[in-house]
């Protein structure tokens, strides 16, 4: 596959991700998630430099932590919106003006994927970051919602439900006074690595996997079990 590598703002980091990547034919392209305007303009970027899109997978997102009980109301206020137009619109936005490409393309939908990173959080909670576990329970329902829309067009729609993985996002946490009781949730006494949830990632993208639509795929080394 050619990949077209999503940044918001850090596109030296996009551009390292596609130097590292085998084969040739790789693009940056960036833009807000929150911005409508900026969603719409990357995924023609993306289709640009590409020539068509196959396969969506919406991986970016954000995490802060706002507890009710100690939260200002104005700060209430900013975090779900933040968090809403980022995990939630961003994911629905990118969505639709991928499948609008896909309606549009020469030789039509067939075969396309849609995958789309929640969380475990969307069914254990989160009390500290409450904006984050509702944006991922939204985007399990939108997974959902669309498996069955978008199965007439021959698209395939999926989720995978992680819990905690050592990446950017949580290495502050995982190296604080939380970082031993976090792993501790695990039977194999760790939490995930990015390679861990890439790999199911990539098994839903190929073209076997597409009796899986539907499907949200709990990620989370025996953590939260249901």
């Amino acid at each position: 596959m050619r990949v077209a590598v999503h940044a918001r703002a850090d596109v030296a980091a996009a551009e390292a991700v596609v130097k590292a990547l085998p084969g040739d034919g790789h693009a940056v392209v960036s833009g807000d998630l929150a911005d409508p305007d900026a969603v719409a303009a990357f995924v023609a970027e993306a289709v640009a430099a590409l020539g068509e899109v196959d396969v969506l997978v919406n991986n970016a997102g954000i995490y802060t932590e706002h507890p009710l009980p100690t939260t200002s109301y104005a700060e209430w206020i900013a975090e779900w919106r933040r968090t809403t137009d980022v995990n939630v619109l961003g994911v629905a936005n990118t969505t639709w003006c991928f499948v609008d490409h896909l309606r549009t393309r020469p030789r039509g939908p067939e075969g396309a994927r849609i995958i789309t990173v929640g969380s475990r959080g969307a069914y254990r909670g989160e009390p500290t970051a409450p904006a984050y576990g509702a944006s991922k329970a939204a985007v399990h329902s939108l997974t959902q919602s669309l498996a069955v829309s978008l199965a007439p067009l021959g698209v395939a729609v999926t989720a995978v439900a992680p819990g905690f993985v050592d990446t950017d996002m949580t290495s502050d946490i995982l190296a604080g006074e939380r970082g031993d009781a976090i792993r501790a949730q695990s039977p194999f006494g760790r939490v995930a690595t990015p390679d861990d949830i890439a790999s199911a990632v990539a098994w839903l993208a190929t073209p076997g996997a597409g009796w899986a639509s539907g499907a949200v795929i709990d990620l989370n080394g025996a953590s939260h079990l249901r």
